[in-house]
């Protein structure tokens, strides 16, 4: 019998208030999923979903589907704890030897991540992360926004990195054997590429098409997000830069 390359994948999805995207996001997961098994890409698999205090049904449905299927686990938040908090309890959670970490709307093709593995397996690679070819479709003020952050990036911790807050994130668990993230933030996602690269850990990247939001409101844009972007990013600053490539020689090797 052939080996599957990876022993489990875990899937997890920050959601707060996803009542209308919960179990579109759950049967794309299992149907990814089930084709890597398939494939023998992966031996097991596990759909994590990471309540952040919603007020909507989301904690309910987010309970009746793990009731009715053994691989969907559930984390309650009892006060909410923004993107960070969420994103942490999310890797947390995950018990899988490979994480990926996407949003609850799809922003992507969940076939995409058929791609991502083959990259981190032929290019061992500790993360991998996509990088969206057109995002014009959700208004242009926040393609502005996306450029002047990916700058100010570069500028504060000398990393050149596209699209660095796009919620497709596939990584090996051991990463977290060695990054702890801070961050209760939007800036989670800087903090973890900016930590893994000061490592020299091999962080591999690749375009996709990009699906807009069509329902509900996206807060990611919001002033009040922005500021502690910025809040998070000077506050952890001199820590990430104080990381030094020799503390690492890359995990996937």
């Amino acid at each position: 019998m052939v080996k599957a390359k990876f022993e489990k994948l875990s899937v997890f999805f920050p959601m707060w208030n996803e009542e209308q995207y919960l179990q579109r996001a759950l049967n794309a997961a299992q149907e990814l999923c089930d084709e890597l098994q398939k494939s023998q890409t992966i031996a097991d698999y596990e759909l994590v979903i990471i309540d952040d205090a919603s007020t909507d049904s989301t904690r309910r449905l987010a309970d009746a589907a793990a009731s009715q299927d053994s691989r969907i686990k559930v984390v309650h938040h009892p006060v909410n704890r923004k993107l960070g908090g969420s994103i942490k309890s999310g890797f947390a959670a995950s018990t899988g030897d490979i994480v990926l970490y996407t949003d609850a709307d799809l922003p992507f093709d969940m076939r995409e991540v058929h791609n991502a593995i083959r990259l981190m397996t032929q290019y061992e690679a500790d993360i991998v992360s996509a990088y969206r070819f057109d995002r014009t479709g959700e208004g242009y003020v926040r393609v502005v926004y996306s450029i002047f952050y990916n700058l100010m990036v570069r500028i504060l911790f000398g990393v050149r990195f596209r699209d660095i807050n796009f919620a497709f994130k596939l990584c090996r668990k051991s990463v977290f054997d060695q990054i702890k993230l801070e961050s209760e933030g939007s800036f989670i996602d800087a903090e973890l590429i900016v930590s893994a690269k000061k490592l020299n850990m091999n962080v591999v990247q690749f375009g996709v098409d990009y699906f807009p939001r069509t329902r509900g409101v996206s807060t990611l844009s919001s002033p009040s997000v922005i500021i502690k972007i910025l809040r998070e990013a000077f506050k952890l600053r001199k820590k990430l830069n104080a990381i030094r490539p020799a503390d690492s020689s890359g995990l996937s090797r």
